[in-house]
């Protein structure tokens, strides 16, 4: 396989439970590209009373993996080794991703819309509080990185589903590591992938909203094989366009929660499907 293309793309829907009560999406996705190098980012903003602003502290998570993970394995004016990007991303890159939110957080904290600093308490991120799952991936390798619950899955050719990263054994219930933590850094996961003949098909990242619609996690993990099928048959722009809809139906049916879904898709899996679209409108 020669150097390898992607796209990206990803929506985030509001709950049904937080539509009922009033209450904003707190979850936020978003991606970016610099040159050969893309980022996909998705976080859950905590929800809880004291996390009463952590719509904002999603937002600014991605902002933040987005940002940090495009400066390490973006271009660079000079050549840099998979091994030294690979040891970048499993030490300073957690600490930098931690730095540049909480920097974002205090600005928003001395421009509060009206809202007074008095209003967080002693423990200003915590209103912000939330996870972050991000992939960053050039034509060669891939960087998973996840603080908290929520999905990353791969997907290979075959439909087979794997987690690219270790489970974290202390999320358990509601509980969940989280981005205002003392030294967060800490407790982020994350793994260095080279690609070879088993670079995946899709790469797919989902908030806990997801994963809590379906009984057991065999049901869930059907869901990266259900998307690679439905773009191979109905095309990657029909799976782009009724996502939103997709998600809205599962937690309406499921968990109730805000459902945030990124995707990440080989440029030869999109075409591939555009070719099988075209044979078959074209069949008699």
């Amino acid at each position: 396989m020669g150097e390898i293309h992607w796209e990206m793309f990803g929506a985030s829907v509001r709950g049904a439970a937080h539509s009922r009560d009033g209450r904003p999406n707190q979850d936020c996705i978003g991606w970016a590209r610099d040159g050969g190098a893309g980022v996909l980012a998705a976080a859950d903003g905590h929800g809880s009373a004291k996390s009463f602003r952590s719509d904002r502290g999603s937002r600014f998570a991605v902002q933040a993996a987005v940002k940090e993970i495009l400066t390490l394995i973006g271009p660079h004016d000079a050549p840099v080794s998979l091994s030294a990007i690979k040891r970048m991303a499993g030490g300073a890159l957690p600490q930098e991703i931690v730095k540049r939110w909480i920097e974002v957080v205090d600005i928003d904290l001395r421009e509060p819309d009206g809202e007074s600093r008095v209003e967080v308490g002693s423990g200003p991120l915590i209103a912000y509080g939330s996870t972050i799952l991000a992939v960053g991936l050039t034509g060669s390798f891939a960087v998973y990185c996840q603080l908290g619950d929520g999905d990353i899955l791969c997907v290979s050719d075959e439909g087979e589903c794997v987690r690219p990263l270790d489970k974290d054994e202390r999320l358990f219930a509601n509980e969940t590591t989280s981005l205002c933590a003392p030294q967060a850094w800490r407790d982020f996961r994350v793994a260095f992938q080279v690609f070879s003949e088993s670079t995946p098909a899709i790469i797919l990242l989902a908030t806990d909203g997801y994963s809590n619609s379906y009984r057991d996690d065999s049901g869930f993990l059907k869901v990266g094989t259900d998307i690679l099928g439905d773009i191979r048959c109905e095309g990657w722009e029909s799976v782009k366009n009724d996502l939103p809809e997709w998600l809205s139906e599962t937690s309406l049916r499921g968990s109730g929660d805000d459902i945030t879904v990124g995707l990440i898709v080989r440029n030869d899996i999109i075409e591939a499907g555009r070719g099988e679209q075209a044979a078959a409108s074209s069949t008699p």
